[in-house]
């Protein structure tokens, strides 16, 4: 596949800046994932498309405020996207502008105005108001872009929280405000780490959750945190030569049993997300010959329960061992998530749906409307 197959025309009236203020009143596309026929649904009616007998796979990883601005001791600003707690109050990081800031040099980090984006207080910042500072470190892996922040004081996870900001995604241009805090964060999120949010999962709301569990839905949590390395285009022609961002994610032994009995049962595994896709997929390991006693002939795979990290990249072909359906939202052009949906349905139906969704108003992208394919 290359890179121009998975560019399309999206109008910038398209992207959806704000969510639907009730999360289960978004559009749902639905599409047959064998004809590509399209039906029109909301996203409420999922109970209604699901079988009693399904098992869904959610992920419950938590967006962490990890946005931060602040200032060097020239004046200059900065902006810090916090990645991974590598323990002793030393972060993994990414730097803006990166270049210019030296090792050893320190950060001080207060709270900018909300009103403009990547603005800055041009006071001289009085730390001991609440705020916080960094000392920037060199990065384990040279030439990645990734630095490490050595945070100083005590209390570094509360200040982290008060003076952090939302990682909105870059192509919702606009500030983040105090309700994305809750908006960007799904309502099973729990084990926090991601700077990104699972945001197939934002459609979800507890009453919609608690009628599927009572129709006989059952429902799997998988963690995996979600990387910059989401928001980032392929660049390549060939996209087969784009490198992805590693990510971490866990499965438990009790999810990896309940994918594994759904599977042995002929249960469909439907799984919310293309951030769970990746993690099932990854963890997939064919069955063993005692395994596949009594098991359908279509089931040879099983998940393996574990921590890990994943640099899969998923696009056509690809053979999917574990899913046998998925909700997502609607994708940006010549993003890895396209690609990936693309695999899954196929490429001339997923165009084919998209087309319908811009015919018919649909909004795109991460606070946007969902598909569900099946």
């Amino acid at each position: 596949m290359k890179l121009s197959d998975l560019d399309y025309s999206l109008p910038k009236e398209k992207i959806a800046l704000f969510p639907t203020e009730d999360r289960p009143a978004a559009k749902l596309l639905c599409v047959d994932r064998a004809s590509g026929v399209c039906s029109h649904k909301i996203f409420r009616d999922l109970p209604e498309l699901l079988k009693p007998t399904d098992l869904l796979v959610l992920n419950n990883t938590k967006v962490l405020p990890a946005r931060l601005f602040g200032k060097r001791a020239t004046g200059g600003k900065v902006e810090i996207l916090l990645l991974k707690d590598l323990g002793g109050h030393i972060w993994e990081a990414l730097l803006k502008p990166g270049g210019r800031i030296k090792d050893g040099e320190r950060i001080v980090f207060l709270e900018p105005p909300r009103n403009i984006r990547s603005q800055h207080p041009m006071s001289t910042p009085d730390v001991a108001e609440g705020g916080l500072v960094g000392t920037v470190m060199a990065s384990a892996e040279p030439n990645s872009g990734k630095r490490r922040l050595h945070f100083l004081g005590e209390d570094i996870a509360e200040k982290i929280h008060r003076l952090g900001h939302v990682p909105l995604p870059p192509y919702i241009n606009r500030p983040d405000q105090p309700a994305d805090r809750e908006d960007y964060q799904t309502v099973f999120a729990k084990e926090e780490g991601a700077v990104a949010s699972p945001t197939a999962g934002l459609h979800f709301d507890k009453p919609l959750l608690e009628k599927l569990v009572r129709m006989g839905v059952e429902i799997a949590h998988v963690t995996l945190h979600v990387s910059y390395g989401t928001f980032q285009p392929i660049t390549v022609e060939h996209i087969e030569e784009h490198p992805m961002f590693e990510e971490e994610y866990e499965i438990t032994e009790e999810t990896a049993q309940k994918i594994n009995a759904a599977k042995r049962a002929g249960r469909r595994v439907i799984v919310c997300g293309t951030t769970c896709v990746r993690a099932l997929e990854s963890a997939a390991g064919k069955l063993t010959q005692d395994n596949l006693v009594g098991a359908p002939t279509r089931c040879t795979y099983e998940v393996n329960s574990g921590s890990r990290r994943t640099s899969i990249f998923i696009y056509p072909p690809y053979e999917f061992k574990i899913v046998d359906g998925l909700i997502t939202n609607f994708h940006m052009p010549k993003s890895t998530l396209l690609a990936m949906v693309s695999a899954f349905l196929g490429y001339e139906k997923l165009m084919a749906a998209y087309n319908i969704a811009l015919n018919s108003d649909y909004r795109f992208a991460s606070y946007g409307d969902a598909m569900f394919i099946c």
